[in-house]
This record gives structure tokens, sequence and C-alpha cells, in this order.
């Protein structure tokens, strides 16, 4: 049998955990994009917009993630299409992070004096430009504290994508676990890579918040 050190199993964990990071990255981007676009049309006004938000952030929000990594790897495949796990993955995760991201966005829109918006309209300002020059830049500075707290449970998610396959840093360990017999080690070592990516975020959250807290007062 062949011997496995700490450093077999951390150098190949650090490989698979550039997947992790790959994955969240997608997933956050794209689902600040779709997140962004659902907002907007939130605002918008348009008849039955808010409710079919509204009954989008309930689907996703209501509904396990892993439901949903099943559903797009698995049921996408029933309608004859094959779906890979680098799409059934991020398509997942991306739905899953827009609908959390819509309504963060939402709340912090929400905290914009009225004022605001009644000031941009005595301007003559058409609705995109009320967004763009009085409301969202001020909208902005509140959220980026709590969308980047959001962002820990985009990566701690990822590791869901292993029960479909996605070979990520979960995976990885599963994968390493079965071959060295050391599941403590492996499953130790995948705690602190996971730690080490989640933790910087929470500190630079908070730093964020403090600083937000004290140019309000």
């Amino acid at each position: 049998m062949v011997e496995f050190s700490v450093w077999d199993i951390l150098r190949n964990l650090l490989l698979a955990a550039r997947w992790t990071v790959v994955l969240s990255l997608i997933a956050f981007a794209c689902g600040g994009l779709v997140g962004a676009l659902l907002l907007v049309l939130r605002l918008s006004r348009l008849p039955g917009a808010d409710r079919f938000v509204a009954a989008y952030v309930q689907l996703f929000q209501g509904t396990p993630l892993l439901m949903q990594l099943f559903l797009a790897y698995f049921g996408i495949a029933l309608f004859g299409i094959n779906v890979s796990v680098w799409v059934a993955a991020p398509l997942a995760l991306t739905l899953y992070t827009s609908a959390y991201v819509t309504e963060i966005w939402r709340g912090c829109v929400a905290a914009i004096p009225k004022g605001q918006w009644e000031a941009a309209q005595s301007l003559a300002l058409s609705f995109t430009e009320q967004l763009r020059y009085v409301v969202l830049p001020q909208a902005v500075r509140i959220a980026v504290a709590p969308t980047v707290g959001f962002s820990v449970q985009v990566v701690k998610g990822t590791a869901l994508a292993s029960v479909i396959g996605f070979v990520e840093l979960t995976k990885a360990g599963g994968m390493i676990s079965n071959a060295t017999f050391r599941p403590f080690a492996v499953y130790g070592c995948v705690a602190l890579l996971y730690f080490a990516l989640c933790f910087p975020l929470s500190l630079y959250a908070k730093s964020l918040e403090r600083k937000l807290h004290v140019r309000q007062r």
C-alpha cells in the first residue's frame, strides 16, 4: 500500500481547492449579474414584476441548495439534454446566489430615504437616471459589507456540488480519504482550507461594516 504523508494529502487538496475558488467566483459573478437584473426589474414597477421576483426569491431561498443541484444535473437530463457537472453546478449556484443577493440589495435600496427619490424626481430625472445617479451610488456603499459577507456562504455552498460529482475540495477530500484510509487527517486539512478561504472574507466584511458605521455616525 502506498503511504501518503500529510504534505501529499495537503498538496492534492490544494489542487482541488482551486476548483472551489473557480466555482465560487463563477457563482458569485453570475449570481450578482442575475441579482442586479432582478433588482432593477423589481424596482421598475412593471405590472407583475414585483410578484415574479418575489416568487423567484421564495423558490430558491425556500428550497435546499442540494435539491437545486440535483434538479440542475438530473432534471435537465430528463429532457434528453446531456448536462455536465461544469454546467449544472455553476447554474444551480448562480440561481441560488442571485436569489439572496437581490434581496440583500433590495434591502439596501429600501434603506435610502424616500426624500432622495423625491429629490431625483424633482430634477426631472428618468427612472434609470434616478437609479444611476442618486439611489444606486448610495445603496452600493451600504451593500458592500453584507454582499462580501454572503460570499462566505457561496464558498461553503460549493461543497454540495460534490454530490453530483464535481471534483472540488470536499469531493477530493472524500476520494483521498478512501485512498489513504486517514479520514481524520484528510478532513482536518479540508476544514483548514475552507477556513483559510472563508475567514479572510469574514474579517473583510466586518471591517467594511465598521467603516460604514463610523461614516454614518
